[in-house]
């Protein structure tokens, strides 16, 4: 049975050139679980807008969209609020109140249910989502993880029959991000509640769908399930970047005979059966010499009151110039609060932090800001203060400051004249990125700088950190993409209960780790040595060729 029809739908933005949205029509079968695909900017974030009264953006719209055969911007207030739930990227703008049992009830009120019914239903979700044991808590006091799960189950209490998500693992460390996509999983199959999710991270998603609905600038351009969608990306290479590695390794391979995979396992019977394993292992690339140190942390402790814990707990640490060291960690381990002690935003209260051997507090008059130290937040629109970007880039200097590569991004965009709030969270990034460096930094702190990037921009990105880094500048990033750590750092280490674990080589600190690692490791685990990136691992299968016979 159809649940959602989407005909002829268009949007475009005030005062924009050309359209968001153009001439999209699908429609949804009640249960199925929906995969939205494509590039940064392509229009997903606003087409799953559109499908929220409440959220729908200002601009030229015409179409339908239809939700059990009703117009949508024809549903009554309570049946538009209560049957579309829709989750957001960033967890702090969704929540709307103090404390965790008050955003379990807040959309129920609204909804003036009554008062024995919705003490059982947030009763029974709290259960559900395992949130008793923080009920009482404040929201302040959650991790990114736990504020998701809370958004999700403040949605899920109202009951909805379509629920809409928009990157919702954006912030998400590898073990929430996982553990959320299951929860979705659990919800479209034991409850058959309808999903439609937006997502970069496709690893565990695309295994899980029902269908791919791939965008491009504004179309829908494919809509077919996962297998056979993967086995036309070639079609599409912008987009096959962005897909599971057990997809990329398929296409690159070329191994047309065979049914695409699409999972960890069913990647890693398609090497072990297909290719040999005499070469286990890539010879060693050359370490670099690392330069002067230029971050040194010596057993920094800090807290965020009085009587708070500490969150940076004797905290040692050496970053040096012409190197990249990505930090890794759950949600709330403090990885962001080092990058603040580090940037002179924060300041501890025991131990040293000096740059290029210079105690931190000995940089005066913001001396510590020209052209020394430039720090990317994670929420970026804290870097954002006039009306356009073209004012934005003007205010640091314009092209000549930005690095060309970057520059040329922002035009292919034509985002010039937009407001930085109306783009898209990748592009926001982008802008920002530009923004921090134009200071001409020879120290970068960058706070999970591919949040909301599709997989092309993240290559390119990429390529700049690596032109810092081979021009001198030490780049400390924070992140929780661990295939981008993988392809860019020098150095990963873990973050821990307020302290750095290991710091080794992106090949030695995967290759040990069971979770904290990328999908191409685990899948040629025990077939391979060291393979932590996809291309790694096409190279050794290249290496020792197809198994006879095959």
């Amino acid at each position: 049975m159809e649940i959602l029809a989407v005909k002829n739908l268009n949007f475009a933005y005030p005062c924009c050139v050309g359209k968001a949205v153009e001439d999209v029509s699908f429609s949804v079968k009640k249960g199925e679980f929906i995969a939205l695909c494509g590039a940064t900017g392509s229009g997903k974030s606003t087409l799953l807008r559109l499908l929220k009264r409440e959220l729908q953006p200002l601009g030229e719209l015409s179409g339908e969209v239809l939700l059990g055969g009703k117009n949508v911007n024809r549903l009554s207030v309570r049946d538009s609020a209560g049957k579309i739930g829709f989750v957001m990227q960033r967890p702090e703008q969704q929540i709307v109140t103090d404390k965790v049992w008050h955003e379990l009830a807040f959309g129920l009120e609204n909804l003036g249910t009554p008062k024995n019914e919705m003490r059982r239903r947030i009763a029974e979700i709290s259960e559900y989502f395992g949130i008793s044991g923080w009920f009482e808590k404040g929201v302040d006091e959650l991790s990114g993880g736990q504020k998701q799960l809370l958004n999700l189950a403040a949605v899920m209490v109202m009951q909805p029959e379509l629920l809409i998500l928009d990157e919702p693992t954006a912030q998400l460390d590898p073990i929430a991000a996982s553990d959320f996509i299951a929860t979705l999983q659990k919800l479209n199959r034991e409850l058959g509640l309808t999903i439609i999710i937006a997502e970069h991270r496709l690893e565990d998603v695309i295994p899980i769908c029902d269908r791919m609905m791939v965008m491009d600038k504004g179309r829908l351009r494919l809509c077919l399930p996962p297998r056979e969608a993967a086995q036309r990306l070639n079609e599409y290479p912008e987009l096959l970047k962005s897909m599971p590695a057990s997809v990329r390794i398929y296409n690159a391979l070329d191994k047309r005979d065979e049914e695409c995979p699409l999972t960890i396992r069913e990647g890693s019977d398609f090497i072990c059966r297909n290719f040999g394993n005499s070469v286990k292992c890539l010879a060693d690339a050359p370490k670099a010499e690392r330069g002067e140190a230029a971050l040194e942390f010596e057993n920094v402790w800090f807290r965020y009151g009085r009587n708070l814990p500490d969150v940076l707990k004797g905290t040692n640490f050496t970053a040096c110039a012409g190197e990249i060291f990505c930090l890794l960690g759950g949600n709330g381990s403090g990885k962001s609060t080092l990058l603040k002690n580090a940037s002179g935003i924060a300041r501890a209260y025991s131990g040293s932090i000096k740059v290029f051997g210079k105690k931190i507090e000995k940089y005066k008059e913001n001396s510590l800001y020209k052209e020394c130290l430039a720090f990317l937040p994670q929420d970026v629109q804290a870097v954002f203060l006039k009306n356009t970007v073209r004012e934005e880039l003007a205010e640091v200097g314009g092209e000549e400051r930005i690095p060309a590569e970057l520059f040329a991004q922002l035009q292919q965009k034509n985002i010039f004249d937009s407001h930085p709030y109306d783009l898209s969270g990748g592009e926001q990034q982008l802008v920002a990125f530009a923004k921090v460096l134009a200071a001409k930094p020879r120290i970068l702190l960058l706070d999970e700088p591919t949040k909301g990037l599709d997989a092309r921009t993240k290559q390119e990105l990429s390529s700049m950190l690596k032109k810092l880094k081979n021009n001198g500048v030490a780049v400390v990033v924070v992140t929780h993409d661990v295939e981008f750590a993988a392809e860019t750092a020098d150095r990963c280490a873990m973050f821990f209960r307020g302290e750095i674990i290991s710091a080794d080589s992106p090949e030695e600190f995967f290759a040990c780790n069971n979770f904290y690692s990328t999908a191409a490791n685990r899948m040629t685990r025990g077939h391979y040595e060291k393979a932590v990136t996809v291309e790694q691992a096409v190279e050794l299968c290249r290496a020792n060729g197809e198994r006879s016979g095959r």
